[in-house]
Formats: C-alpha cells, structure tokens, sequence
C-alpha cells in the first residue's frame, strides 16, 4: 500500500511536469544535462562520449549505471521525446517508491515495526524525494534505493550465517558505485564497523572483511579498465571531482553567488566551451585541477571558510539573506524553514537512538557525518543529499515518536517493541 501510494503520488506529478523536458533551444538540458547529452550519444551510435551538447570524444565525466539506462530509453521511445520524458521520470518515480520498503526494514532494524511502517510513509510523502525523483531526469532516486539497500545489509552484517553475504553486499555497492561514486566513501567505515561488531560476537571476521573488499574492486574493475583504455586515466568511476573543487572555490567568493558558480562548466560558459573542445576532456579537466589547487594552496583560510559555508548550507538550506540572491532564489527562504525543520528532527532522533540503542545508531551516525565530506570540500546543492536523505527521514522519524514509545533494543528479538 505504501509503495502504492507513493507511486501514484509521483505519477500525479510526472504528469504535470514531463512536457517541459524536450526544450531543444536549450539543448535538452533539463533531460539530464551532462548525463542525458552522453546517453543520447549512446542511443546514436557515438559510444559512451560527448558530455556536453556538441559531439565530442570518450568521456568519464558522468558515471555509467543511469546513464546506460537513459541512453536504453531513448534508444526504445527516441531520443529527447515527450515519450522517453514520461518514461524514464515514471522510471526514478518507481525507484522512489520502492525505496519505502528499503526505507522500512532499515528503521525496522533500529527502531521496531511501528517506527519502520511510519517512515516509510514518511518517506512515501516526503517532498524532497518525490521532487527529485518525479521532476529531475538524474540519477538521484536510483542511487538513493540502491544505496539504502545496502545500508541495510550493512545493518544485518554481523549477524549473517553465510559468508557469501559479505561478497554480496561489496558486489552490490560497487554497482551502487557505478550510479554515484560518491558512496564510495561511506564503504570503509560501514564494513569496519560491521567487521568490528563481527569480532565483538565472537565470529571470524577476516575473511569476510576480504570477501566484501574483494567483491566491491571486482565491480569496479570493468568501468576502471574502460577509462584507463578510453582515455588513459586510472579512476574507478568519473574524471571530473577536480572541475566541481573548482566550481565551488576558484574566484567564487561574492556572497551573492549560489552555492555552485554554473559559469564555470562549459555547458553554461561559451569560453569554457571553446577551451573544452580546443583541449579535450583529460588536459581541460588537469588544467582546472591545478587551478583549483593553486586557488586552495594560496587561499587556505579562503578554503576553510568555504567548507564551512558549504556545510550550514548542506543542513541549513541557508546561502545568503542578500535581495540580489533572493531574487535570484526566491524559495530559499521556505526552504530553508523546511530543511531545518527537518534537520532538528533528525540531529533529536540521532541522539534519542545513541541513548537507546548506540550500535543501531552508529552507522546511521557514519551516513549523515561521512557522505557529505566530498561536497563540503567541492560545491553543495540540496540535490547532494539526496542518497542519504532515506537516513534523515528515519531519524526524523525517530525524533518526531515520542522517546518512551521507542524500544531500547530492536535487535533483541525476545523483547517486545514497547508501542
């Protein structure tokens, strides 16, 4: 039912909002920008390339997983039609929905059935997920089902009976990988913490340790080796972390300027364009790596400040009070009500859960304090949150249920949840 509802929740808005994607004065950018641009070069026979609108070479400035599925929608219903627009929103609106059930058993782990059943409603409705997912040709609702579900085989690691367990979880983050390398660096510390929970029960823990490692390089290979042959670069996933440091930081400090500077991507630059194209993607990205690390190395009290800056507005939704940047952003400042009624939520769920039950708060702990680093060290969006935003509503939730109501140990299975 909850499934259900969330979907058709979605579809009402997929509805309203697909017609406004095939804008070819734009060049399709609301289609996915970069990634829509690369998988209409693959729906067209130019291989995985292109990440801006003219043709161009091999690229690695997106990653693969969502990408390949784009570019197998356009290649069935057309490339930047109002069919493939329909089909693939109603696609990230499927992924959202089911995330309630990833949503469920990880709260249910922590925090009981009763808890679990109203985040997963919670997450049904809640805005941010079906705006991203219902209205943003991204990949944002895929990683966000995929990364929960692997949060919650993290959660149940330490109990599991087969040891094949652990190869799966590490095979499945690396496809999870694939849609967002960002999650990347969650990964140590979720199966240090399940290997530490292991050891403390009395199990071996090595070998699973090896095996899950193991697994999540052997997902990775493949798109590594396709980099490395495509364009003589050694990375896992995508090329580009060092263009967003640059983005984000390099002769961007006005105080009315949004938390990304756009002029800096060649999409929205017609100079960075012409310098893109004149240099290929592997020169132009290592030029604007040492730009950004010249701009760092000679601005370093400039770049703590910008981290900082970064992180209030991760959890805040607060950029600036100035009129130019509220013209500009004339919803920032209900957003930013929303955002932090949400994130005080979830900081008096986090600290309800350490008191109950610490070893189901931990990871969730890892999420919402590990995820955001590699943002707040390159440029923030609200849409950044979003493979950990399932985390937030759980602890929201856990902050909203009254603390009494709450059992102090879920993963005692002779205890009843006290509801």
């Amino acid at each position: 039912m909850v499934v259900l509802a969330a979907f058709a929740l979605r579809l009402v808005v997929v509805l309203f909002y697909f017609r406004q994607l095939p804008d070819a004065d734009l060049h399709y950018e609301q289609f996915g920008w970069e990634v829509g641009w690369v998988a209409r070069a693959l729906a067209s026979g130019h291989g995985f390339s292109s990440p801006v609108y003219p043709i161009t070479g091999p690229t690695a400035m997106v990653p693969p997983l969502y990408t390949f599925l784009l570019a197998g929608v356009f290649k069935l219903f057309g490339i930047y039609t109002l069919t493939s627009g329909f089909i693939i929103l109603s696609l990230n609106s499927l992924f959202s929905s089911l995330n309630c059930i990833a949503v469920y058993f990880s709260a249910r782990y922590a925090l009981g059935p009763r808890a679990a059943y109203i985040a997963a409603w919670a997450w049904a409705f809640y805005p941010f997920a079906i705006y991203f997912s219902a209205d943003r040709v991204w990949e944002y609702a895929l990683t966000s089902l995929l990364f929960t579900t692997c949060f919650c085989i993290a959660q149940r690691l330490p109990t599991a009976e087969n040891r094949f367990a652990w190869a799966g979880f590490g095979l499945l983050y690396g496809v999870t990988a694939q849609s967002n390398p960002c999650v990347l660096s969650v990964f140590p510390f979720l199966l240090l913490f399940a290997l530490w929970n292991t050891r403390k029960a009395g199990r071996r823990w090595l070998v699973p340790g090896i095996l899950a490692a193991g697994a999540l390089l052997l997902a990775l290979t493949p798109w590594t080796l396709r980099n490395v042959r495509a364009l003589h670069v050694l990375c896992p996933v995508r090329d580009d972390y060092w263009i967003n440091i640059y983005a984000g930081n390099y002769d961007n400090t006005s105080p009315i300027n949004p938390p990304s500077n756009p002029s800096a991507h060649p999409p929205s630059n017609p100079a960075e364009m012409q310098k893109f194209l004149a240099m290929g993607e592997v020169p132009y990205l290592a030029e604007k790596h040492a730009l950004a690390a010249a701009w760092i190395h000679a601005h370093p009290g400039g770049y703590v400040r910008a981290i900082a800056r970064r992180a209030v507005y991760y959890w805040t939704g607060y950029w600036s009070f100035r009129p130019e940047y509220l013209q500009i952003e004339p919803t920032e400042l209900p957003n930013m009500f929303y955002v932090c009624s949400v994130t005080l939520l979830m900081l008096r769920g986090l600290r309800r859960l350490l008191r109950a039950n610490p070893s189901a708060a931990v990871p969730y702990l890892i999420l919402v304090g590990v995820f955001p680093l590699t943002y707040y060290l390159s440029l923030v969006l609200m849409d950044y949150r979003q493979p950990i935003e399932p985390a937030i509503v759980v602890l929201a939730v856990a902050g909203a249920v009254p603390f009494q109501r709450m059992p102090r140990n879920p993963q005692d299975k002779t205890q009843q949840p006290g509801w």
